[in-house]
């Protein structure tokens, strides 16, 4: 995912908001993790952790909401 330069879709980074979480698995990170994959899904910002991406990514190459996966 890109974003323009200084732009923001969420009001605020994920450090900003406090722990991020595996929107398939619930596993916590203390911060961004340049290995989670990131999906803008009706809106809504969510992190997928390494492993929950690596099992889905077919999916994710098909541009599938995580609710397909």
């Amino acid at each position: 995912m890109t974003s323009l330069s200084g732009g923001r879709d969420d009001g605020g980074s994920p450090t900003e908001r406090g722990r991020l979480v595996c929107a398939r698995c619930g596993i916590g990170a203390d911060g961004p993790r340049p290995t989670w994959t990131c999906s803008v899904e009706n809106g809504v910002r969510q992190y997928f952790c390494d492993r929950c991406s690596r099992e889905n990514l077919r999916a994710i190459e098909g541009r599938l909401d995580s609710s397909w996966w």
